[in-house]
């Protein structure tokens, strides 16, 4: 938008922390609630998704739709703040898909490093092992999925 980087985009940045965190942990509770109830891990990950999408995209939204007044203000007494306001809002913006996307798939690829190694729970038992991330066999040529 035009604007140099400031100490105020700077805190505006630093609230936008704030704001990721809050919305991961929000989908990462979710998913150890349900894996404590016994839900396999990927259905576990794909419920968290489909149910905390929507609250996530609302508070990212109006948080964007609130910023944008202080972001189109042209008064003096505002000026210091626009790149504050710019930067937390456009970043809620960018946070959002990595929320909904990336902290999903990093908590599968967390699970399956942690059993590659020897020290994660299987919490895949029954009949939905096979439509997990996590069921692949190590093979000489690399990994190959498991027939079920």
């Amino acid at each position: 938008m035009g604007w140099n980087l400031i100490f105020f985009s700077l805190l505006g940045i630093i609230a936008l922390s704030g704001v990721v965190v809050n919305a991961s942990l929000v989908l990462v509770d979710f998913i150890n609630r349900q894996r404590a109830d016994g839900v396999p891990l990927f259905d576990a990950v794909t419920n968290a998704g489909v149910v905390r999408f929507r609250p996530i995209i609302l508070t990212s939204v109006t948080t964007f739709v609130g910023l944008i007044p202080l972001m189109t203000n042209e008064d003096p007494e505002t000026f210091m703040f626009i790149p504050m306001a710019i930067s937390l809002a456009f970043g809620v913006l960018f946070s959002t898909v990595i929320t909904l996307f990336l902290v999903p798939s990093l908590y599968l690829m967390q699970n399956d490093y942690l059993k590659f190694i020897g020290l994660g729970a299987n919490h895949t038992e029954g009949s939905n092992a096979p439509h997990t991330a996590a069921a692949v066999n190590l093979t000489a040529d690399g990994p190959a999925p498991i027939k079920a």
